[in-house]
């Protein structure tokens, strides 16, 4: 029990230190494949350190969900990351507190701070960005309630760790027609939950066509490193999930000894790097869309997780 509770803070401290990394490389090779010169890999570490030494400046019409809002940010997939097998294959001690919905909630539960926080300052472009993120997330919420519906259909279960070895467990299962799809929607849901390319750009800083980055306009100091910190993580837990639930387990600890789990954590990485890589293309091949066609991008989503679970059930 102990050393699982250890695993546990292990994979929270993976996700907590090597996030910022995972941004830096994606950012770099994607500046690298448009020849430009770009930033270090290391870029996202100088950027919140030098966060964390300003002096945070908040507005005298904010309350105090613009206070907290940093912090729920920043907690909530630190909580995830102990639900989901982000090193190990088996279940560690927090593993049944909650489930694939659970998880979900926790992260919609801090992007519905962060919308609430960017209303609350009265800045208009703010409750733009806000209201977009919201329009997004209602799109994405029928995607994720057919994608989860599918999994726990297939593995009789919605704990991640029984859907991983139920689902992704048998390599037979990865090439049938249900799995793909599944993928490949969880994928286009990916994109649109983070903010990255072909729904939002992430490196775009003109208000009038931001939607998630809108909402950090009014955070400066600490209050903004812990947003772009948790921001940050809420993208390698939504990466770890894909990987190690839906796609395969493959680099995930197999015994219950600390030498496994410090092996995984390069092995996962490793798997990231390659998704990283397939993210780098998807950005680089396609432009922004605009407002009104993320709609039918995120419903194309939709139709492909039906279309899966129709496929696994008849």
């Amino acid at each position: 029990m102990a050393a699982h509770m250890l695993f546990n803070v292990i994979q929270a401290l993976t996700v907590l230190l090597l996030s910022p990394l995972v941004k830096g490389v994606l950012d770099r090779w994607k500046e690298r494949v448009q020849s430009r010169r770009g930033p270090t890999i290391w870029q996202p570490y100088r950027d919140l350190w030098k966060l964390f030494q300003k002096d945070e400046v908040v507005s005298d019409q904010s309350s105090w969900i613009f206070r907290a809002t940093p912090y729920v940010v920043f907690t909530m997939p630190l909580f995830v990351t102990l639900l989901i097998p982000a090193l190990t294959t088996y279940p560690l001690f927090f593993a049944f507190m909650g489930d694939m919905l659970g998880a979900g909630f926790l992260l919609a539960f801090g992007g519905f701070f962060a919308a609430l926080a960017a209303v609350d300052t009265t800045n208009p472009y703010g409750a733009m960005g806000a209201s977009r993120t919201r329009m997004v997330g209602f799109l994405a919420e029928p995607v994720f309630i057919i994608v989860f519906f599918t999994i726990s259909f297939v593995a009789g279960s919605t704990i991640p760790y029984i859907v991983q070895q139920q689902w992704v467990s048998p390599p037979s299962n990865f090439f049938e027609p249900s799995h793909v799809l599944i993928m490949l929607a969880f994928l286009m849901l990916l994109l649109a939950e983070a903010g990255r390319i072909p729904v939002d750009s992430p490196s775009g800083h003109f208000e009038l066509a931001m939607i998630d980055e809108s909402k950090n306009l009014e955070y400066s100091g600490r209050g903004a490193a812990l947003m772009n910190w948790g921001g940050a993580m809420k993208f390698m837990v939504l990466q770890l999930v894909f990987l190690n639930v839906l796609v395969t387990p493959w680099g995930l600890a197999q015994t219950p000894s600390l030498a496994a789990v410090m092996l995984a954590i390069p092995l996962v990485f490793s798997k990231i790097l390659v998704l990283l890589a397939v993210l780098t293309v998807i950005e680089s091949s396609l432009a922004k869309l605009r407002l009104f066609r993320i709609t039918e991008f995120l419903g194309a989503a939709f139709v492909i997780a039906t279309v899966a679970m129709i496929t696994r059930i008849f």
